[in-house]
Parts: structure tokens; C-alpha cells; sequence
């Protein structure tokens, strides 16, 4: 892990616990999350083993320094005892790019982070575009993605934490409620798709969207190829149909 990149941190705990999570990382400075409800699934005798019965979950969402990371992980360990059974588990997934440097500095405020806008940290041949939106605005982000080639995403409701320091950076309001919208992308159409989505739904749009990517280490079950490579497979198809 590289104390100097950003990493995306995601907290898994029960839902009367995440205030306790939040308090610990509003305490060390972390002020902007993305809170979504969740379900655990795992069967009731391994939930029973490691003392997590109550299956309904909260899921919160923040970015980070790796330095930050270890900072917050130590306190995870002695306040909140996070390694005994049933209090939560958190982990990071490393960034691979930022969309827009005001962007980047509103979402690492006070972690000393300043590597500039859009700055590759990993290289993956795919990767998964992570746009946090103005909730009902999904279909004006997708629009932006489609325009470069986006085949679809995946939709989750959720609220935004420390939405006042928005001002201070991106000169508007944002409102709490939030849609996060998934999407997996060939790497070479990442760059051109949020910039798309940061001109047509930015945070100057109604959609106030924030973009950044994860780098996908594999695939299963989809198909990245460009859409034009399609678009001739069904035209020789349809001609082989006319001639037959």
C-alpha cells in the first residue's frame, strides 16, 4: 500500500454501529461519506460463529490517503475494538482515477493529498466508474456515459455526509440524498467518459455529479468491445440471412 495514493474505503458494520464508525472518522477528519442500507447474506450458522445475527447492514463509502488509512485503522483498533466478532469490518480499494481537481480536493479535504486531477494510479484494462449524483438525475449521467460508450450501470440510493463543504469547493449546494451509479468500462474510454459526465452532469448540472475509477482486475459474464465491432456482426448477419 502507498501512504501517498487515495484509496476508496468502504465500512460494512450494523446499522445501530455506523454511528460509531462515522463519529471515529469524523474525529480523524474524514467529513464526506456515502452512506447506502444493506443486507448481510451469509448463512446463519457462520452469522452465529462470528456474532454478526443482525443481518441488516449499513454501507459507507469514503476516500482517503493510504497515510489517513493507517491512521484511521489504528483507531478502528483500539476505540471501536474493530477485530472482536460482530463490530464491523472496513477495507480500501485502491483509486484509479479522479475526475476534476476541485472534485478531488473536496473529497480529500485536510489529508494533504495533491496530485492533480484525473491522475492514472493504477493500470487495468477495465475499470469500474463510481459517479456520486443528485438522486433522479441517474438517466442524465447515463445519457453522458452512453454519448462515450457506456453499455449500462447499475443504480444505489444512498446519503451524503459533509455536503456543506461543498460550497466551499464546487461554489454550489448539494443535497444529501444520492444515487450512486456503477459502471464498468473499457479502460481506454475512461478518460473521455468522465469527462463527459463531469460536463454534462457535474456538479454545475442539477445532477451534481462526482466521478472517479477502480481499477477491475477481471471480468466475468460481459463483454467490453466497442459497440462498432457489434453493430458489423449483426450487419453480416443480416446479410447472410438476406442471401440465404
Amino acid at each position: 500500500m502507498n501512504q501517498s495514493e487515495l484509496y476508496l474505503m468502504m465500512t460494512v458494520t450494523g446499522r445501530k454501529r455506523m454511528l460509531d464508525f462515522i463519529n471515529l472518522y469524523k474525529d480523524k477528519g474524514l467529513d464526506i461519506h456515502y452512506l447506502s442500507l444493506g443486507r448481510g447474506t451469509a448463512q446463519k450458522r457462520y452469522m452465529r460463529l462470528l456474532a454478526l445475527d443482525d443481518t441488516e447492514k449499513m454501507v459507507c463509502l469514503t476516500v482517503l490517503t493510504g497515510r489517513k488509512w493507517l491512521e484511521v485503522k489504528r483507531a478502528m483498533s483500539v476505540r471501536l475494538r474493530i477485530e472482536a466478532p460482530g463490530v464491523g469490518i472496513a477495507y480500501i480499494v485502491p483509486l484509479a482515477a479522479m475526475g476534476g481537481k476541485r472534485e478531488l480536493m473536496y473529497l480529500t479535504e485536510g489529508q494533504g493529498f495533491e496530485k492533480g486531477a484525473e491522475a492514472a494510479l493504477k493500470g487495468t484494462e477495465q475499470e469500474l466508474l463510481v459517479v456520486i449524483g443528485n438522486q433522479g438525475y441517474s438517466e442524465q449521467i447515463m445519457d453522458a456515459a452512453r454519448a462515450e460508450g457506456a453499455r449500462g450501470g447499475t443504480v444505489i440510493h444512498a446519503r451524503g455526509t459533509g455536503q456543506e463543504k461543498a460550497e466551499r469547493f464546487l461554489g454550489i449546494s448539494l443535497a444529501s440524498e444520492k444515487d450512486i451509479i456503477l459502471i464498468v468500462t473499457a479502460a481506454e474510454k475512461k478518460a473521455d467518459m468522465m469527462r463527459r459526465i463531469i460536463r454534462d452532469a457535474g456538479p454545475e448540472t442539477g445532477a451534481g455529479a462526482i466521478v472517479f475509477s477502480l481499477p477491475v482486475t477481471d471480468t466475468a459474464g460481459m463483454t467490453l468491445r466497442p459497440q462498432t465491432e457489434d453493430v458489423e456482426e449483426e450487419q453480416a448477419a443480416a446479410q447472410q440471412d438476406a442471401e440465404a
